[in-house]
């Protein structure tokens, strides 16, 4: 059944209106007609399965049939942080991650970033990442849709570790410790309801320089490898996501 996020503003107590390109999409891409059922969540803390009433030009209303739990959710909240990648690879990392279960994501500048920033055009582009998690986030039936940060300097990210309960950086040259190994420990003291945030940070196609990875140490990171091959800049954010998720038991783990 096709998902729908929408303002709070949208909801009332009995019924939802959809608007813009949603709006559209439901009666022009699914063809939507009165009677049709569609799940509609404010992102926050409503969700509930709706009966289309009618649909006019950029307008769908909907009738709430029932309300329904939020309960797709990792207990541990995952950050994505990517060094900006070449060409469209960010959308991939925002989309798969995305699916998999990331809660947000930090683009970020380092010394070895070889996309060339343009503030003026950051705004179309972020705009663009915000629609690819939405899309994604409603396709993947997540309850809430990830945010995309505005690209932090290296200086910036770390700054912000502070703001989290674990943070790796993944590092090729890494020797012996894995992510598994900074996990395990992480997560066996928690206790079986508590949430928690995670850090994953992703570096540049030419990987992290010696100065960073020092910088990084300091602020209270763990270095960790991804296993024995070299994996792509947009392929490793998605393989410690998924690695953080299994080993909570959001994926059969633990």
């Amino acid at each position: 059944m096709q998902r729908y996020f929408v303002s709070a503003e949208q909801f009332n107590e009995h019924a939802v209106i959809i608007t813009g390109d949603d709006a559209r999409h439901i009666g022009k891409v699914m063809r939507g007609k009165p009677g049709d059922k569609l799940i509609v969540s404010d992102g926050n803390s409503r969700e509930a399965l709706v009966e289309i009433e009618s649909i006019e030009v950029g307008q769908v209303t909907a009738n709430i049939v029932e309300p329904l739990e939020m309960d797709h959710e990792a207990r541990i909240r995952v950050t994505v942080a990517q060094s900006l990648p070449k060409g469209d690879k960010m959308e991939t990392v925002i989309q798969r991650c995305t699916e998999i279960g990331a809660v947000s994501f930090v683009p970020f500048l380092s010394e070895r970033t070889i996309v060339q920033y343009d503030a003026k055009k950051e705004g179309k582009r972020l705009e663009r990442w915000r629609k690819i998690a939405k899309e994604a986030a409603e396709q993947s039936h997540r309850n809430r849709i990830p945010s995309v940060e505005q690209p932090l300097s290296w200086k910036g990210l770390l700054s912000s570790f502070e703001g989290y309960s674990l943070v790796c950086y993944c590092y090729e040259k890494e020797n012996g410790k894995q992510l598994r190994d900074a996990l395990k420990p992480f997560i066996e003291q928690l206790a079986p309801d508590a949430s928690a945030e995670v850090l994953i940070v992703v570096g540049p196609e030419g990987g992290f320089s010696e100065k960073e990875t020092a910088e990084a140490d300091q602020a209270g990171a763990v270095s960790v490898g991804l296993g024995k091959r070299i994996l792509r800049a947009e392929t490793a954010g998605m393989a410690a996501l998924t690695c953080v998720l299994y080993e909570s038991g959001e994926m059969g783990g633990m």
